[in-house]
């Protein structure tokens, strides 16, 4: 693990230095806000991401938090990152009031950082803050209890912690192993900041030390879900390693996320069942299989085993956050996961 780890460490440094699931994509009917809850081997659980953007989304985030808390099936909400655009500023004030937000989630939630709310803080309609800093400061306010996820109910999860990475998290339920990642769109945060023409040091830094934690996250949730004969592994994570909506994507803009795919390819090539992976970041509805034999991300990142069984989501974002996603659990049948877009009553 640790021979793997230094392989891209020295691989990263050099691209820095030359300036740089089979699965069958689901989807189910129209949602009823009185689905019944799941049964008592499978569940339910909520995914949103890049909301609240803008003052209207602000205003109306309480409201989203009741319709969610009012859904009978939703036993779980993930957060995928991004509270706030990419052009507003990343205060103590704002983390505080999206904290207190978060804090009236009736069941477990999971927050999983974007790079609104920290890496892309050097621009000056953020603030012109040190991203690094901000990332410390999100730290203190969203994870003051490591090891335990947010919202009113508040169960036990493995976190890294240890490392300094308390986001990164992995639970099992349901006969799923869950792993939620810091990954985080501007090229995994290696995109230069504001007066810089290439990666800072410290920036370099934590980027190396934190792919590192990520990677370790992930071969970890799958060592669980090897160990307990779990049906399906879910990641979850910012940033769209996959975006459809970039026409003609260059390395130079991706390269941060090639030991992340790599990770997950792998992975996911050798494990029995179905892959999901949820994020956000591009802000567009969208299910697909990335990986999968013929698709071109394989030799945009250098892949050369398929994995067909991993299908990944991306949820509503941005102008387009007007739903949540619902996923259910089946662990007993033919389709692990199904989801539907709820909308929301008001928007």
């Amino acid at each position: 693990m640790w021979r793997s780890r230094r392989r891209w460490q020295r691989a990263a440094l050099a691209a820095i230095g030359v300036g740089v699931l089979t699965a069958t994509v689901l989807s189910s009917g129209p949602a009823t806000a009185t689905a019944a809850p799941a049964s008592d081997d499978g569940y339910t659980f909520a995914v949103i991401g890049d909301i609240p953007y803008g003052a209207a989304q602000i205003a109306n985030f309480p409201n989203v938090i009741a319709q969610i808390n009012a859904d009978p099936a939703v036993q779980w909400v993930n957060h995928v990152g991004d509270i706030k655009d990419g052009s507003s500023v990343c205060s103590d004030e704002y983390f505080e009031m999206i904290k207190s937000n978060f804090d009236k989630f009736a069941v477990p939630l999971v927050y999983t950082i974007g790079d609104n709310e920290w890496t892309d803080c050097h621009r000056p309609n953020n603030g012109g803050y040190n991203p690094l800093e901000r990332l410390a400061k999100i730290r203190q306010v969203f994870f003051p209890d490591a090891g335990r996820t947010l919202g009113q109910q508040s169960p036990r999860v493995q976190s890294q912690d240890r490392l300094g990475i308390p986001e990164n998290v992995r639970w099992e339920r349901a006969g799923i192993s869950f792993g939620a990642l810091h990954v985080v769109g501007s090229n995994d945060s290696l995109a230069p900041w504001t007066g810089n023409s290439a990666p800072t040091p410290e920036q370099t830094a934590e980027v190396l030390a934190r792919t590192s934690a990520a990677i370790d996250e992930i071969q970890q949730t799958f060592a669980d879900a090897r160990a307990h004969h779990d049906k399906a592994v879910t990641l979850l994570l910012q940033a769209d390693m996959f975006d459809p909506t970039v026409p003609n994507p260059t390395f130079a803009d991706y390269y941060g996320f090639q030991p992340i795919v790599a990770t997950i390819a792998r992975e996911s090539a050798a494990f029995p069942g179905p892959v999901y992976l949820f994020n956000g970041d591009s802000h567009v509805f969208n299910s697909d299989n990335p990986l999968a034999a013929g698709s071109k991300w394989l030799s945009f990142y250098g892949i050369d085993t398929p994995a067909p069984n991993l299908t990944r989501v991306t949820v509503d974002g941005s102008a387009g956050a007007n739903n949540y996603l619902r996923v259910t659990v089946h662990p007993k049948g033919p389709q692990v996961l199904t989801w539907t877009r709820v909308p929301f009553a008001t928007s």
